[in-house]
């Protein structure tokens, strides 16, 4: 994928860079440092208030999805040009009050639409644990823009990685059939049951990428005050996400992911957040960097502290394979280093 990852869903065309809106995802440079730039790198992962995509005939299990990366901070990195005021002094020709609207602007704007229908359509598919093909995309959702077909699934499959932490992975070349997978290993999505709620890995890994950058160990302050600017509040309810709070401090605490414990020594009771040992268990800090370098649009040894200590960590993972490998060999020739005859029955 090309090093405009961080435009997430946003811009469709490089002709429209000029146009882009400085407080767009998509237009947000890489910052001086380290610790903004790897911050700033999370806010693109999920959206907690995109708009409605109206999507007549859909499942009504999937209503919510039919939400998904349609928000202006999400898909609309290429805005639609604004039309040019009539001049009130020019005395010539028909009187009018806009100019007619930018061509190539009203294409971005169809394919934007594309791709949120399209991201909408994965995302029942994910739900329903189905399969899907090309033939099936262009035929249910792209119709009449297949030669917009490879940009407008680029984008999507962005999107269904940052906002559900989903991936949308082909499994027969030939066919071009594909299959929805979670992403970095993970193997919770936070689903209450087939076909109920939606997927909420996305969530979970911005969560995990917060507690790494701020030193393995987040105060629960920052995390509320990462997910309060993407419009996630604890005690709202999220469409995705269901009640935040409940979600981020006893479900994905039961499950593992996190550990979510007091301050100790604090004036005040506070509380922070660490990996839970499940979290460990399924992914790792290199896992983790890599997706916010993708996510960026850099190359994980751009952070060069966080770098060193996810080598660091994967270093050390490799080690206690290696032991637990060499202690289940030393047990296994133990055994067999035992003589038939000391079991024989006496005669």
């Amino acid at each position: 994928m090309p090093h405009s990852k961080k435009s997430q869903c946003c811009k469709l065309e490089a002709s429209h860079e000029a146009q882009r809106r400085p407080q767009d995802p998509v237009d947000a440079q890489v910052p001086v440092t380290e610790k903004e730039t790897t911050t700033s790198s999370l806010s693109p992962l999920i959206q907690g208030t995109p708009e409605v995509v109206p999507a007549a005939g859909k499942p009504s299990v999937c209503q919510s999805s039919q939400e998904v990366c349609s928000s202006p901070s999400t898909i609309k990195g290429a805005p639609l040009s604004k039309p040019n005021e009539g001049s009130s002094s020019h005395k010539e020709g028909p009187s009018t009050s806009q100019a007619p609207p930018d061509p190539d602007s009203l294409l971005s704007e169809v394919l934007n639409q594309k791709v949120a229908e399209l991201v909408q359509f994965l995302s029942v598919k994910y739900v329903t644990k189905k399969p899907t093909m090309a033939a099936e995309m262009l035929q249910s959702v792209i119709r009449e823009h297949k030669g917009h077909f490879p940009v407008i699934f680029k984008k999507a499959c962005e999107c269904m990685e940052v906002v559900f932490g989903i991936e949308v992975k082909e499994v027969d070349p030939v066919n071009h059939s594909y299959e929805l997978v979670k992403i970095l290993n993970l193997t919770y999505d936070g689903m209450l049951s087939n076909e109920q709620g939606m997927p909420k890995t996305g969530l979970l890994i911005l969560i995990l990428g917060m507690i790494f950058v701020e030193g393995n160990c987040a105060p629960e302050e920052k995390i509320w005050d990462m997910l309060n600017k993407i419009g996630v509040f604890a005690g709202k309810k999220d469409f995705i996400y269901g009640e935040p709070r409940k979600l981020i401090t006893k479900d994905l605490v039961q499950e593992k992911y996190l550990e979510y414990r007091q301050v100790p020594n604090s004036d005040l009771p506070c509380y922070e957040f660490l990996w839970g040992p499940r979290a460990h268990a399924e992914t790792s800090k290199m896992q983790v960097l890599k997706f916010l370098a993708k996510v960026s649009g850099t190359a994980p040894t751009s952070f060069s502290s966080w770098y060193e200590e996810a080598v660091r960590d994967e270093r050390a993972r490799a080690e206690a394979r290696v032991a637990a490998t060499d202690d289940t060999t030393a047990m296994a020739r133990e055994s067999s280093s035992v003589p038939s005859g000391s079991f024989s029955c006496p005669k």
